[in-house]
């Protein structure tokens, strides 16, 4: 694409949220309605001519779907009438390309691209998922729950592909001493025995020879849970993965609802704390379907599955129990043996190559430190690795992707390896390849139909900017196709010809475009704001590098300064800190915190600098940036954010004695760490929705990166607030939904109680009866907001009166 073309298209986004006006509290804190809703959720349909697209409908949750014919460039709205010929999201498609198979609403259907019939192969109640065609292509496999079917499409007869019951095999029990002794005794009762085991063997033998009967079933024991199927596409096996089904899973408590349309007290089951949930080790089932055969794959062949990466970190926790003086009881272990057993490993995912004669597995130990892509080799009925990927910390959620090339030889994956997320491509039993490299991140690689080309999304410009690249499955250059620098995803075209783009800029959100697969200038499809919001003038969004006392690399931020900024003057100074931890809010594209955005532009406006930091933890930055918090969470963060203000007093004429933070979520956790660990920095923070205490967090997030409270407590008292409580100076607002069921209420309710305790007093608690985890009501947005601008003006800034409603 020319600089002009890029130019010219930058200058038309930005100009869709363009000129004059100051934005107010109360607009900042609306429902988004009146921005105008982004695209969501965008795919092509299966003969490439048309792209569909979600639209939040105004005043309602509901997602309305449309499609824009790409000849005409007409946007029309799929109505229930037009449903019915609509295609679906996630399309399959045969090897001849001329079939496509979807699901829509549950149900599963196929279109004949030859002459655009439509079939519907399923209308029932229950929810149908992940058609494939068979090896084939006489037949689409699809799955109900976890058990799958086959379409035949000539026939049009559809056939269970398998029986399979967690329960007790009815014929595998044997006769006991008595019974046993009553054949012996009884000829009749032998005579009944043979029958019924003649009439047995005989239906066995008609099911193998006759196609039009149901398969035999497999009992795999009443003692398990079945969590995942996954059929080959050529028919013959049947991956089954199974749990313990007395496996603990922890105790459940209640979450207490207070406004409710009934006008009672109501509870609903909340979620279990880290450390009472682990995740339920798992079992590999192979499944021979032709010979009727099941057979468990073991993992003790897996390469350092046996190891026992935590035995330094018990160590270490024993040690402090020891010299603590603690009569405490050692947590309860295994007991050792001379061979070291397997570790707790469970099953992320199956894929079968498209012709049904390889399969890979991820596995993952589920103390989170490996993490394996295997191989089964049917000769010999195992698991064969073809990659370890292993981490000292923790194995990341992310880059995990993998899959099997168009002609089912080789097998590609991402891997954090070399300390960033990057694309291998390897022949099972060789040696992998990197396909990218470099300080940068690869992630959602899409192979093109014919295997030559991987498409993905990279920031291996910068790290806030974010563009679709190729690289060849051969090897090569990687070769950037979008300068857009705000993508959030791509679709590629089912002719691989073309991408349908989801690109935002900083104050636009995700709109729709259209460019070649090649590259070159993309065609706008989409403009979804409102004249309202278009018509207000937002400031140039300024990225900075903030050096870091710490680590050998910059701190990225985003950097807001009044319009009006004279360095002669003294500026307070408000920090943000995003969630989630493990998430990248200085980027070029629209932000998850648009809300924050825009606040953060009304406290320029009232004389504040704000930065928003991407402190150590986040994500764009590669595995050291991501696992520095190990065993230490708001340790490392809250240094880059002395260090972010120390940068603004030195370089943006900020007084060091006006600083205030806030945050929600991981954001909210870090703004108390700030206040308890560094109040002779933090005069006034506002903690929203915060983790108080990680022990009472979930399993999924937190064991990954504090180990589990049982095996390592160090960690967890390291890196909770509440242990620190006793530090806060200045003033605090605490603000949570108390229908929270990700971090819970009583998060804190704890923390306000030791407080109290502590004698503090310059601290208050906003609870929001009817709001969970992320706030919906604009009413509760605009409350949380308009206190923390108080604290922010009470005790940093300059007071003034609470902006109208």
């Amino acid at each position: 694409m020319s600089r002009f073309a890029v130019a010219a298209l930058t200058a038309w986004l930005c100009a869709l949220a363009a000129p004059a006006g100051a934005i107010t509290l109360e607009q900042s804190m609306a429902d988004p309605d009146w921005i105008g809703p982004p695209v969501e959720s965008p795919y092509w349909s299966v003969d490439g001519k048309s792209i569909y697209y979600r639209l939040k409908r105004e005043g309602s949750t509901i997602r309305d779907l449309h499609r824009i014919d790409l000849e005409t460039g007409k946007d029309v709205l799929i109505d229930p009438a037009l449903m019915a010929s609509a295609d679906g999201k996630d399309a399959v498609f045969d090897r001849s390309r001329n079939q496509a198979a979807f699901v829509r609403n549950g149900d599963i259907f196929i279109r004949d691209l030859r002459n655009s019939q439509l079939i519907q192969v399923t209308r029932s109640p229950q929810t149908e998922a992940a058609p494939q065609f068979s090896a084939d292509g006489r037949a689409l496999q699809f799955r109900v729950a976890n058990d799958w079917f086959s379409y035949d499409i000539a026939s049009r007869v559809t056939a269970p592909a398998a029986v399979v019951k967690a329960e007790a095999d009815p014929e595998a029990s044997k006769p006991d001493d008595l019974g046993e002794l009553q054949l012996r005794l009884f000829s009749t009762l032998r005579t009944i025995k043979d029958d019924r085991e003649a009439t047995k063997n005989n239906d066995e033998a008609f099911r193998k020879g006759d196609a039009t009967r149901s398969p035999q079933p497999f009992y795999l024991g009443s003692d398990v849970d079945i969590e995942g199927t996954a059929l080959s596409p050529n028919g013959r096996t049947l991956l089954i993965v199974t749990t313990a089904k007395d496996y603990d899973k922890g105790k459940i408590a209640k979450l207490q609802h207070y406004v409710t349309e009934s006008g009672y007290e109501e509870q609903e089951d909340e979620r279990v704390r880290v450390g009472r949930n682990a995740p339920a080790p798992a079992t590999i089932w192979l499944l021979d379907l032709a010979d009727h055969r099941q057979t468990r794959l073991s993992m003790e062949d897996l390469p350092g599955s046996k190891d026992d990466p935590l035995a330094k970190v018990r160590e270490e926790n024993q040690k402090a129990r020891e010299t603590g003086g603690k009569q405490e009881k050692k947590t309860a272990e295994p007991a050792k043996s001379d061979e070291p057993k397997v570790r707790d490993i469970n099953v992320a995912d199956m894929i079968w190559s498209p012709d049904g004669s390889q399969v890979a597995i991820q596995l993952r130990a589920i103390d989170n430190k490996d993490r394996w892509i295997a191989r089964v080799d049917f000769k010999h009925d195992k698991l064969v690795s073809e990659h370890r990927l292993s981490d000292e910390a923790w194995i990341n959620w992310y880059f995990n992707d993998f899959g099997w090339t168009p002609d089912s030889r080789q097998l590609w994956y991402l891997s954090e390896e070399s300390g960033y997320s990057q694309l291998y491509i390897k022949t099972p039993g060789s040696r992998a390849r990197a396909l990218t490299s470099g300080t940068f991140e690869i992630s959602e690689p899409e192979l093109s139909a014919d295997g030559q080309w991987f498409y993905v999304l990279s920031n291996a410009q910068a790290p806030y900017a974010y563009d679709a690249y190729r690289v060849a499955a051969s090897g090569g250059k990687l070769e950037r196709l979008t300068r857009v620098e705000g993508l959030d995803g791509f679709e590629l075209s089912p002719d691989d010809g073309q991408l349908a783009l989801l690109q935002s800029t900083t104050y636009v959100p995700p709109q729709l475009s259209l460019v070649a697969a090649t590259g070159g200038q993309p065609r706008l499809l989409t403009d979804t704001l409102t004249p309202e919001y278009k018509a207000l003038e937002w400031p140039k969004l300024e990225i900075v590098e903030v050096p870091s006392s710490h680590v050998d690399a910059p701190i990225y931020a985003k950097l807001y300064k009044p319009a009006d900024f004279d360095a002669s003057r003294k500026y307070p100074a408000v920090l943000f800190v995003h969630g989630a931890g493990y998430l990248q809010n200085t980027i070029s594209g629209y932000p998850n915190y648009f809300r924050e955005q825009m606040f953060h532009n009304l406290l320029t406006s009232k004389g504040y600098v704000v930065l928003d930091m991407d402190y150590r933890a986040s994500k764009g930055y590669g595995r050291d940036w991501r696992t520095a918090i190990y065993r230490q969470m708001g340790h490392p963060e809250l240094e880059d954010l002395i260090d972010g203000v120390n940068w603004l007093v030195a370089n943006h004429s900020v007084d060091r004695s006006r600083i205030g933070v806030y945050g929600g979520s991981y954001g909210g956790f870090m703004a108390l760490m700030a206040m308890f660990r560094a109040p002779e920095v933090f005069s006034a923070g506002a903690a929203l929705r915060p983790v108080t205490d990680w022990t009472s967090y979930n399993h999924e997030y937190t064991s990954n990166i504090l180990n589990t409270p049982q095996v390592d407590p160090i960690a967890y008292q390291r890196s909770s607030p509440i242990e620190f409580a006793d530090g806060l100076q200045g003033g605090l607002l605490i603000a949570h939904g108390m229908l929270d069921d990700n971090v819970l209420f009583q998060d804190s309710v704890r923390l306000n109680q030791r407080l109290i305790e502590l004698r503090k007093d310059d601290f208050e608690l906003a609870g929001y009866p009817l709001e969970r985890h992320g706030f919906v009501h604009s009413d509760s947005w605009y409350d949380e907001y308009r206190r923390i601008l108080k604290l922010m003006d009470t005790h940093i800034g300059t007071p003034g009166p609470t902006p109208a409603r």
